[in-house]
């Protein structure tokens, strides 16, 4: 595996992906050797012919431990699964959406395929790079609006796995106060707000809820500044609430020191976050995390195309087809019986249709 770290914005635009190996003293198949992740040449009897892998991260870049790392997940469980190469680039701080729209082509020019852009911005390069490379398969994470036959959009019901963590921290607050912390204040994390307010409300609509957005736009850091999520956490901690759910990428990893430090319940997002060596000084107090099973999008489109059936048009998960949920990885939660009985019935009337969980606030 080779992997390109964060560029600057010049360097992305002049450099190609040849250079950037030279740099590294690697090229892609000699990375591919060296971890033993898959010999770039595709399962046995497979019609295969592509380079493997291209995976374009969002804001935070590998090592957020949430989002970015669970598309790392499903990128290194299908290299390894189907023998095949790959790489996975960062984003450059202060890149232009023409920064992006070079790196998917790169990796198309390259030959890797899927090429997968992980998060909403990369939806005006996906559809630029797909237009110019029809012959290969892409891929855009949490974005619908890229309308091409070699285009999958890889989307998810977020509303409904925070409708479970809404539950489970009515149930579990002793205050009853709880609090929410959105990276950023767009359409796609108000979903993740309207189902946790929903939930929370449904156990008792007489329960006080903290809300805060860290920033405006992406570029502010909303996604990837820990200390942004910690400060916070720390006001709404001390406005009384004692359970905070964080839909805020690297940003979440402050939100959950600082409600650990404090011995109040976190709960985390996209990830398993109570299994994040990262995060292992504060686990006992990870209530759970409403998951978003973003590995599994980026595997299942992976296999598509090394079977020769790639996916295309929206793929939307939800809590039915298993891609959506709340962890229960906590000795604590699952002691917590009454807390796991509710969201167990949460999750059963969310599937049945029995409860239909808001997209917007």
């Amino acid at each position: 595996m080779r992997r390109v770290s964060k560029l600057s914005q010049v360097a992305v635009a002049v450099a190609s992906l040849a250079l950037a190996a030279s740099a590294c003293g690697k090229t892609s198949s000699e990375a591919s050797k060296d971890d033993g992740d898959g010999d770039g040449k595709g399962p046995a009897g497979s019609s295969y012919k592509g380079k493997g892998i291209g995976l374009a991260y969002d804001i935070g870049g590998q090592g957020d431990q949430s989002f970015n790392d669970a598309a790392f997940s499903g990128y290194d469980k299908a290299r390894k699964e189907f023998k095949i190469g790959g790489v996975d680039m960062e984003p450059g701080d202060g890149e232009s959406s023409a920064d992006k729209v070079q790196r998917l082509e790169q990796l198309a020019r390259q030959g890797y395929d899927p090429v997968i852009g992980v998060g909403f911005v990369y939806a005006p390069a996906v559809e630029a790079a797909a237009k110019k490379y029809p012959k290969t398969t892409f891929g855009i994470i949490d974005d619908n609006t890229v309308k091409a036959d070699n285009v999958a959009d890889l989307v998810f019901h977020e509303e409904q796995g925070s409708y479970l963590a809404g539950v489970a921290a009515a149930k579990a607050s002793k205050a009853k106060h709880v609090g929410f912390i959105g990276g950023v204040d767009i359409p796609l994390i108000h979903k993740f707000e309207a189902g946790f307010v929903q939930g929370v409300k449904s156990v008792d609509p007489k329960i006080e809820i903290e809300k805060r957005y860290l920033t405006e736009k992406p570029e502010e850091g909303g996604f990837s500044s820990p200390d942004k999520g910690q400060n916070a956490a720390s006001g709404q901690i001390e406005a009384g609430a004692d359970v905070i759910y964080h839909a805020a990428g690297l940003s979440g990893q402050g939100v959950i020191q600082e409600a650990g430090s404090q011995k109040k319940w976190a709960i985390g997002v996209d990830s398993d976050q109570y299994k994040q060596k990262a995060l292992a000084k504060y686990k006992d107090y990870i209530l759970g995390s409403a998951l978003k099973d973003v590995g599994g999008a980026v595997y299942d489109l992976s296999k598509s195309v090394v079977e020769g059936e790639p996916m295309k048009g929206e793929q939307r998960y939800d809590l039915k087809s298993g891609r959506v949920g709340f962890a229960d990885s906590n000795p604590r939660y699952r002691e917590m019986k009454d807390v796991v009985a509710a969201v167990e019935k949460a999750k059963e009337d969310v599937i049945s249709g029995k409860v239909e969980v808001k997209t917007a606030p």
